[in-house]
């Protein structure tokens, strides 16, 4: 498989400047129900008492809200005026890319190898900053007292039931993993201490095999109490408390009856 990016940098050439505009969540969604080559609205551009006004309209076609919050009656109309509250960049330097995925696959009887590329393409760079406002009217009044009604529903509700269901989950007294657990601990039985002398026979024989062990894996060896082990190993052995074998036990020099790494 691979994959790589391209960038097409075409934007920087031909010098596009282009808005960032900050629009409300329902404008967006409105935008979203338009079909493909189908207009959303227009931008009006004028100047009044010399200071630039920018105004954008939404489309008729797209006003009505009853398919995006679940208006019923259709009655209920989304503002279409929206005055732009300008602002400058402040000193930014802001760009928008837009990003495009193609694709190849070639499916033999071995392999299957997969080719992506993307390409970001610089479309321009941010030369004004702007919030879409919508024109505070009846309309806009309705649809702020639907939004808040909507907020304020529960994601959840409890239900009260009339009898018990018995067709999905049937409570159980104890679950087959606990059951298991309790067999296995069952069938180990309690560790009991061995003779003293036939706990260090098996140490002795374990570590003829490997320098270093751990607690753990001692217990699970000779299957003795865990305190009573670590008692035996204080007199036969010595704990590593850092280094290169941390928190691991090991003979000492007296009981050993293996050579050091250092006479090999």
């Amino acid at each position: 498989m691979s994959d790589r990016t391209e960038v097409n940098l075409s934007g920087v050439k031909q010098s596009k400047g282009v808005w960032l505009v900050k629009v409300p969540k329902y404008l967006s969604q409105q935008w979203d129900k338009a079909t493909e080559k189908g207009e959303v609205g227009k931008i009006t551009i004028g100047k009044k008492q010399g200071k630039t006004e920018v105004c954008f309209s939404l489309s008729a076609e797209l006003s009505a809200l009853h398919s995006a919050v679940g208006e019923k009656d259709g009655a209920l109309q989304v503002p279409r005026e929206h005055p732009f509250t300008m602002h400058t960049v402040g000193g930014q330097t802001m760009a928008v890319f837009s990003q495009s995925s193609t694709g190849h696959s070639n499916d033999g009887s071995s392999s299957i190898t997969v080719f992506v590329v993307d390409e970001l393409s610089l479309e321009g760079m941010v030369v004004h900053r702007a919030e879409c406002r919508p024109v505070v009217n009846d309309n806009y009044m309705k649809l702020k007292k639907l939004q808040l009604k909507e907020s304020t529903k529960p994601q959840r509700l409890s239900q009260q039931l009339e009898r018990a269901i018995t067709t999905v989950f049937k409570p159980v007294a104890n679950h087959d993993f606990n059951l298991e657990y309790e067999k296995k601990k069952k069938s180990e039985g309690k560790m009991v201490r061995a003779e003293r002398q036939v706990v260090l026979d098996m140490l002795f024989s374990t570590f003829e095999k490997h320098q270093y062990y751990n607690i753990k894996d001692l217990v699970d060896i000779t299957r003795q109490p865990v305190t009573y082990l670590k008692e035996i190993m204080r007199e036969i052995g010595t704990y590593n408390s850092k280094g290169a074998h941390k928190s691991t036990w090991e003979l000492k020099p007296e009981y050993r009856h293996y050579h050091d790494e250092k006479n090999l």
